[in-house]
């Protein structure tokens, strides 16, 4: 049994790459039934913390109990048996299995049973899921949801949820939150990893922050104002979304429309009209399922459009291709940055210059790409070892820096943004949103594609809210997220109840 209703504990944990330590000495204690939070940015050390604790890379040094046992050999299935289950941040899918046999590999029970646990617990977590359909056509939220279903269905007594509201909406936030409760109630302890403190406050008793791989606040969630917490995971004050430096709207600067679209119709969507102005930042809000990124990809040329009419610059745009839209200054970030963004085995300097490559001079490319990916990492902050360093090897909020020099690399004339923030911390989405201004500033048309209705509030100028595939409604003024939301779910279902 755990000693002194403990379940889990770690006790100096050292861990080092080479002659680089990324966690010193760090000491955690995870009581039963306790949600205890883990901030840190960028490199902190978190995921090297969470990954000795579910056995994925052995510590140099230090211990690690689970439910009072210890975790003597780094292996997951060891730290599975003991009773941990890590939910990661990036699903891991088999996507020509089912759902329901992602959901339920490596366990002996029969079909039978799996399925009645597995269709029990959607039930608590009132979400929707196909058990049978095959899982290479699951959203990144339903594919997160399979992540916290496959730890729920093993009966872990700890869990470790790496940011597992970064792709649900609203509504599921407060379902999954619900079921930590009930767990909470259990008596299963959780390490609940996130960088928006609203939600860290609803659902958490105790926080802990690391930075450069050390322990600098711990306690009480209580005992902490916002500003400490923030403050200690940077040595640079850095403003958590929703602030006012934030807040400040600048649309003085805006301009005539740079995109019209009229009734443009597609696959998951219909009837979508909207103009964004040079200068401007056009919110398009909505849930999962909506249609806002059917409506984007269709906009960009990755779909086809059943109708409508687009105008880009005041001429007709019809016949859309990716390469046609990045030539005339339509750019598209999409929401997904490993599957759909980056080149994950390629080196920075060609993920960077990837959607103008065909415009560089082949006996200059190497020389220009990589001048061209130095000036970007200095200008956003991209922390890596060098311009020849893979994608793969770079932090989530990294990964998201160099998705966006990929796009602003062409310099684009309107440019959409499908969840920029996805899975960032605090101090990588406040540099985002900065470039995301002075890109409005300096004339770009800015289409933000969000289902965090914070984020929304906070960058745009106008919003457009999408529910069920088609316009639920606008807010040109007085943008807040009771407004939002009652568009996104009260409009929606009013139409489709």
């Amino acid at each position: 049994m755990p000693a002194a209703g403990r379940a889990a504990q770690l006790t100096d944990i050292w861990k080092s790459y080479g002659a680089v330590p990324v966690l010193k000495g760090v000491s955690l204690t995870l009581r039963v039934g306790e949600v205890h939070a883990l901030l840190g940015g960028n490199g902190a050390g978190k995921s090297s913390l969470m990954k000795v604790m579910s056995g994925v890379i052995p510590a140099n040094s230090g211990s690690v109990e689970i439910n009072g046992q210890a975790l003597t050999s780094a292996s997951p299935a060891v730290a599975q048996k003991l009773g941990l289950y890590f939910v990661p941040q990036e699903a891991h899918i088999f996507p020509n299995r089912t759902v329901l046999e992602n959901i339920c590999l490596g366990l002996a029970a029969s079909a039978r049973t799996l399925r009645a646990r597995v269709e029990h617990l959607i039930d608590e977590l009132a979400v929707s899921l196909d058990l049978d359909a095959e899982a290479a056509g699951l959203e990144i939220a339903e594919r997160q949801i399979v992540e916290i279903l496959r730890g729920l269905v093993r009966d872990a007594r700890v869990l470790i949820l790496d940011e597992p509201t970064s792709a649900l909406t609203p509504f599921e936030t407060r379902a999954l939150f619900e079921r930590v409760r009930r767990l909470q109630a259990q008596g299963v302890g959780i390490f609940f990893i996130s960088h928006k403190l609203r939600e860290i406050r609803e659902i958490c008793g105790t926080i802990s922050v690391l930075r450069d791989g050390a322990i600098v606040l711990s306690g009480s969630l209580e005992d902490f104002t916002d500003a400490e917490i923030v403050d200690a995971m940077s040595r640079v004050q850095v403003v958590e979304q929703g602030a006012a430096l934030n807040r400040q709207k600048a649309i003085s600067h805006v301009g005539k429309a740079r995109l019209s679209i009229r009734d443009l119709s597609g696959e998951g969507f219909a009837g979508v009209d909207l103009d964004v102005h040079a200068g401007e930042i056009l919110g398009l809000a909505g849930v999962v399922g909506a249609g806002r990124t059917e409506f984007a990809e269709t906009l960009f040329g990755l779909r086809p459009q059943s109708s409508g009419r687009v105008v880009l610059e005041g001429a007709e745009f019809s016949n859309r291709s990716p390469r046609r839209s990045v030539d005339l200054g339509l750019v598209y970030l999409p929401e997904d940055r490993q599957l759909h963004g980056l080149f994950l085995e390629a080196p920075l300097y060609w993920n960077a210059s990837s959607y103008r490559i065909h415009r560089l001079p082949f006996f200059l490319r190497p020389r220009l790409e990589r001048k061209a990916f130095d000036a970007f990492r200095s200008k956003m902050g991209i922390v890596c070892t060098g311009p020849g360093q893979q994608a793969r090897g770079l932090s989530g909020g990294n990964q998201q820096k160099l998705l966006l020099a990929k796009c602003l690399s062409v310099a684009p004339k309107v440019l959409v943004l499908d969840e920029p923030t996805r899975g960032v911390d605090v101090a990588a989405r406040n540099d985002i949103y900065a470039l995301i201004r002075e890109l409005a500033a300096e004339g770009v048309a800015v289409i933000l594609i969000s289902s965090d209705f914070d984020e929304i509030e906070t960058l745009a100028d106008r919003v457009q809210v999408m529910a069920f595939g088609r316009v639920a409604g606008s807010l040109d003024r007085d943008i807040a997220v009771d407004a939002i939301a009652r568009l996104a779910f009260g409009a929606g279902e009013a139409a489709h109840g």
